[in-house]
């Protein structure tokens, strides 16, 4: 299974970068993750608890940054185990661009299942690779940005001291 996308974040490339190196901010964007430790240079070891139609799984495993330019681009892979449920491995090749608001994100990944979660059918695998995605992209994308930014716009008194995940305020 193979997707890309593209997407603008109002953060500069090299705000976008840190973050996708930073264990905690990992942990924050991929959906089900409840644990993320390691560095960049060694690697990182994840916990992710998933349902992927009926089959729910805990997936242990590791994830691999490699291909680091800074501010530029940088390849993530990863691989986890969940037992019965089978295994999932992916990757995903990331570009940053600096715009004018910002940066322009974009990734080409690629996801294999195993086991028993390759009996669910493609339909249904891929569909769930691509929301893992989309989710993975928003969270890091709000986490950066601060929350609520585009519907907090028109009501100037909740917006005020909202901040972004470097501390700016974001009104």
């Amino acid at each position: 299974m193979q997707m890309s996308d593209t997407r603008q974040i109002a953060a500069t490339p090299a705000e976008v970068y840190a973050a996708l190196l930073d264990p905690e901010m990992l942990k924050a964007c991929v959906p089900g993750a409840t644990e993320v430790s390691g560095s960049p240079e060694k690697g990182f070891i994840a916990t992710v608890v998933q349902k992927v139609g009926p089959v729910k799984a805990t997936f242990k495993g590791e994830v691999e940054i490699t291909n680091m330019v800074p501010d530029t681009s940088l390849r993530i892979d990863g691989a986890g185990k969940g037992g019965a449920a089978g295994f999932a491995k992916g990757g995903a090749d990331v570009r940053l661009v600096a715009t004018e608001g910002g940066c322009e994100l974009s990734y080409d990944v690629e996801a294999k299942v195993g086991g028993k979660l390759a009996q669910l059918g493609s339909r249904i695998i891929d569909g769930f690779a691509k929301k893992m995605a989309d989710q993975f992209f928003n969270n890091l994308q709000e986490t950066l940005e601060g929350p609520g930014e585009a519907s907090a716009e028109g009501s100037a008194p909740e917006a005020e001291g909202k901040k972004g995940w470097f501390g700016r305020s974001k009104s």
